[in-house]
């Protein structure tokens, strides 16, 4: 049996602690395969106008804002894989719903074949509200999902050694 080869690997970026865990797993696969891969930010805009917190909308300034400073954070990460030798790395923000996005939307604009994930990006409660986007993607994904457990004491990728795999 031949191994699937990858070309267009996604790496969803939340902003938690695990990113740097599932970035590094993300640039291994992509350096493997010679792979493209994307960063992707899903901004959901309803968060800022339901629930909690209802009634508050944005304007343009402040979603310029929110694009400007996701875009700064991928922009950084896209810098780190390039110094680590991922030759081939694209920054995208989006608005939406992050489980649309990431497991349909993206994956069909961008001929996406893999999707590494983190196991978790809430915290309990927040997963029992909005539900999982890993576990989402995992089920729905019109790709392969990764799922990089986390150790949760130090946020490093597991492996045989407790080190991690690659250190950005």
């Amino acid at each position: 049996m031949q191994l699937k080869e990858y070309h267009h690997i996604l790496v969803p970026v939340d902003g938690s602690k695990a990113t740097e865990a599932v970035v590094a797993q993300a640039a291994v696969m992509a350096k493997a395969h010679h792979a493209n891969l994307e960063l992707l930010n899903v901004v959901q805009v309803a968060q800022f106008s339901d629930g909690i917190i209802s009634g508050i909308s944005l304007d343009k300034d402040q979603t310029y804002n929110l694009i400007n400073q996701a875009n700064e954070r991928l922009q950084d990460l896209k810098k780190e894989l390039e110094d680590a030798g991922v030759e081939k790395v694209g920054v995208h923000v989006r608005f939406g719903n992050p489980k649309q996005v990431i497991a349909h939307d993206f994956v069909e604009d961008h001929q996406i074949d893999l999707i590494v994930m983190g196991a978790t990006g809430l915290s309990a409660v927040e997963r029992m509200v909005v539900g999982s986007v890993t576990q989402y993607a995992t089920r729905n994904a019109d790709a392969d999902v990764l799922v990089v457990k986390i150790n949760k004491d130090d946020f490093k990728v597991k492996s045989s050694s407790d080190e991690p795999i690659v250190g950005l």
